[in-house]
């Protein structure tokens, strides 16, 4: 019972680990907003998206080969992220 207790403790702190860096991305993105484009960031904010789905994915497949896949479509996207970031 002790080790279900762990896990859900670990969960938890990932969870609150995640909601404090979404807050953090929220608040640059209000700071960016008010001096950059409606249309860059908003495909930003997609590519942030897309590759918080793609990080999910890569952890949960097994498969080599999508996770090379996967591994290629998350350098993509951290490029774009770069790229838009500028």
């Amino acid at each position: 019972m002790g080790d279900a207790g762990e896990g859900l403790v670990d969960a938890e702190s990932r969870l609150a680990e995640r909601m404090e860096e979404r807050e953090e991305e929220k608040k640059k993105a209000r700071q960016a907003a008010k001096s950059a484009d409606p249309e860059r960031l908003r495909q930003l904010e997609s590519c942030r998206l897309a590759r918080t789905e793609m990080q999910r994915q890569l952890e949960l497949t097994t498969h080599q080969t999508r996770r090379q896949q996967l591994g290629q479509a998350i350098a993509e996207l951290d490029r774009r992220i770069m790229q838009l970031s500028q």
